[in-house]
């Protein structure tokens, strides 16, 4: 199946030729593009940041066996600064992913616009 074919028709079905656009809304588009472009470079930083911060988990031999020692620290590894390191790069992983989409979403709006 061809993509461009399958994108026009697409962006045919999303567009109506009576409809006439506002003018705030077609000038508002590309300044949303800018600060969701702006809130993505911010969170990629952050992610960049925290990743280079975080302590690798080097297991060691126990890496090499398999077998992991069944210690109070790795039972209660999510309370731990590093735990709570990992749990902000997996939401900021999250925010990235939705504000790309919305990107995404808008500028193909945009272009139809």
């Amino acid at each position: 199946m061809n993509l461009n074919k399958l994108f026009s028709t697409t962006s045919l079905l999303l567009t109506d030729t009576n409809a006439e656009v506002p003018a705030w809304v077609a000038s508002s588009f590309p300044i949303i593009e800018i600060v969701i472009a702006v809130l993505i470079t911010i969170c990629a930083l952050f992610m960049i940041v925290a990743v280079v911060a975080q302590k690798g988990e080097s297991n060691g031999a126990t890496g090499i066996t398999g077998s992991s020692a069944d210690t109070f620290y790795n039972r209660n590894k999510s309370g731990t600064f590093q735990g709570k390191i990992k749990k902000l790069i997996t939401i900021d992983a999250i925010i990235i992913l939705v504000l790309g989409v919305a990107f995404l979403i808008l500028s193909s709006i945009y272009s139809i616009v």
